[in-house]
């Protein structure tokens, strides 16, 4: 079987514990030769809390631990071998985060000290912990949502393109901050309004079978419909420069078509 140890101490767990990293690394060096373990690699964080998380990207701030958590993603590891798991956590959320980690790539823990441990034992504080860990994810979405929907509409208000499909007759490529025009697509809104105000009468079918006869096209190079006439004729004061997004309206940054 393949393992890797992983030692860790922080300043006051040497002292108070006298696990110093030498001695856990010997101990890991001997159990693996007693039980006949490969062992590849010892990882090792040092002076560093083993409750010491980074809240916010819910991350655990330890270089030696973030690069066994790599090497197990690529490499078949069938166990992380430990003094004891204080070495890994000290603390629930820490856990959790872990052994998600540890159980996605097929991974157990060999504990010296805790000779029945496993990430696969029920545990009823890992049950209550997970749903917490759930809820915070979901509080994180929303909180994202929030964000971005605030950011959107601070932009909106100031006549900035908040997002969404580019209205027919613009475009929006990758790495343009606004709006620009389709030279192509905007020839055909103009054609669409002059259409109309020389013959207000037309319906909408009308006005559909003008344009095809011209031979202008929709985005997809299709016929165009009373459906998609109508859809352009709704967004006339967008084409006249004003930007909508919701409820707000603002003279948008855009360049008028009409």
């Amino acid at each position: 079987m393949n393992v890797v140890g992983y030692i860790r101490v922080s300043t006051q767990g040497q002292a108070r514990d006298g696990y110093s990293l030498k001695y856990q690394e010997e101990e890991i060096k001997a159990y693996c030769k007693e039980q006949g373990l490969s062992l590849i690699h010892i990882f090792r964080d040092e002076g560093i809390s083993g409750a010491k998380l980074n809240e916010e990207a819910l991350e655990i701030d330890r270089v030696g631990l973030q690069e066994m958590l790599v090497h197990i993603s690529s490499v078949q590891v069938d166990y992380v071998v430990v003094l004891n798991t204080s070495r890994l956590w000290r603390s629930d959320i820490v856990k959790v985060l872990i052994q998600r980690e540890l159980k996605k790539y097929g991974c157990d823990i060999k504990s010296i000290e805790q000779p029945f441990y496993s990430i696969h034992k029920k545990d009823p504080n890992d049950f209550l912990v997970n749903g917490l860990m759930e809820l915070l994810d979901q509080y994180q979405r929303l909180e994202i949502a929030l964000k971005l929907t605030k950011g959107r509409n601070k932009k909106a208000k100031e006549g900035g393109y908040a997002g969404g499909r580019a209205t027919f007759g613009y475009q929006k490529q990758k790495g343009d901050k606004e709006l620009k025009i389709h030279n192509g697509h905007a020839e055909v809104v103009k054609r669409l309004f002059e259409l109309r105000q020389i013959h207000m009468k037309w319906s909408l079918s009308r006005l559909a079978e003008a344009l095809n006869e011209e031979g202008y096209q929709t985005t997809q190079g299709k016929a165009f419909t009373k459906v998609q006439v109508k859809r352009i004729l709704d967004r006339e004061s967008f084409y006249q420069g004003i930007y909508k997004y919701g409820q707000i309206q603002a003279n948008g940054k855009h360049e008028a078509i009409i």
